[in-house]
């Protein structure tokens, strides 16, 4: 498949490498080796625990961040390989795109950021991704980090999406994979957010009915199966439906930008002003549509409100009791928030719990 690259795509052999020289005992291309190091890395095996709408372990079949992150790199192997781009590097961006998030999802990142403010600090998970891949993973002995290559973490530093580094301008984007990766998290979570909320009872399928994207799914499906379908598989197929009209659409108004805008080659890529990687305007019309009714029903659904909360709450009290009482946090000498920090944003949700619990 790596022959059949676009030209405007990363070529493994046109890598510009990795901050710190390595020898290596094999030949495997440089973003399948990313990949490798980051499936292999601690922070990833903690996503496992950790939120995504809904506090790890209130079901077994609730989305976590590792699952998120899986479906993420899933849609975007799938993107990259009818764009003709790098599919090694899109899977690598979007396997290491959420490790900075911290326990409780969005609402830890906001608590954590609050508690950082006080020290003239801020705290976002995609610049504690690009920390973790950088200087917080401990695996070799010659240097900190995973030492992935530039591309990857180009990819990490410029990850956005609806409500990833909200309200951040990139201008320009050095490859056309990451923008694939930005895409391809939104379609995952806004269809599995979908999932989950109506399995929470958050959503109802009455509801969705008001949807245009949830009736355009819903119309396949009944014409394909007619009344001979249940309503649980009912419910995943229209969801599959929605998944793959997405996608259909995303794929078309890319090709369509790519050859409006002449882009041939990376540079051309690079020196572009805005997007390339994009939905049509009546695409994201409609997508708009859905992710203010899951704002509204799953994201401020009381239970969701009420754990997340909890967690906040949790996050803040322990930030502050590891600063009044450094002799109980782990390691010795002197802690800074910094520290701090790390070692929460680090956490899982279960072993915040346990911490907290212990004070």
């Amino acid at each position: 498949m790596m022959s059949d690259l676009a030209d405007y795509a990363i070529k493994d052999e046109a890598s510009q490498g990795r901050k710190f020289l390595e020898q290596f005992d094999d030949d495997r291309p440089p973003f399948q080796r990313d990949r490798d190091r980051i499936l292999h890395s601690k922070a990833f095996r903690r996503l496992d625990r950790k939120t995504q709408v809904l506090v790890s372990g209130s079901g077994d079949h609730y989305r976590t961040r590792l699952t998120h992150s899986m479906e993420v790199a899933q849609i975007a192997r799938d993107l990259a390989r009818r764009l003709h781009i790098n599919e090694d590097l899109c899977e690598a961006i979007a396997l290491a795109h959420d490790l900075g998030h911290t326990p409780f999802g969005h609402a830890g990142q906001d608590a954590l950021n609050q508690v950082m403010q006080c020290f003239g600090e801020s705290f976002e998970h995609n610049e504690q991704s690009r920390r973790i891949v950088e200087v917080l993973e401990k695996e070799y002995p010659i240097f900190d980090g995973l030492n992935l290559s530039i591309e990857t973490i180009d990819g990490l530093i410029k990850h956005q999406t609806a409500y990833d580094q909200e309200g951040k301008k990139f201008e320009q984007f050095s490859n056309l994979e990451a923008q694939i990766v930005n895409v391809a998290d939104e379609i995952a979570y806004m269809n599995h957010d979908v999932d989950d909320g109506l399995r929470l009872g958050a959503l109802n399928i009455e509801a969705l009915d008001h949807i245009v994207i949830w009736k355009k799914a819903r119309t396949v499906i009944e014409n394909k199966y007619g009344d001979e379908i249940d309503v649980l598989k009912y419910r995943e197929r229209v969801i599959s439906v929605m998944m793959s009209m997405m996608i259909e659409d995303f794929c078309s108004q890319t090709k369509k930008n790519i050859s409006e805008n002449n882009i041939k080659t990376v540079n051309d890529v690079k020196n572009f002003h805005g997007l390339l990687a994009e939905f049509s305007d009546d695409m994201k019309k409609i997508m708009k549509q859905l992710r203010q009714v899951l704002y509204n029903d799953f994201y401020m659904h009381p239970q969701v409100v009420a754990a997340v909360s909890e967690g906040q709450k949790m996050i803040k009290e322990l930030f502050e009791y590891y600063y009044k009482n450094p002799n109980k946090f782990p390691g010795t000498g002197k802690i800074t928030p910094i520290q701090i920090k790390d070692y929460i944003a680090g956490m899982t949700d279960s072993f915040l719990l346990n911490e907290y619990k212990k004070i």
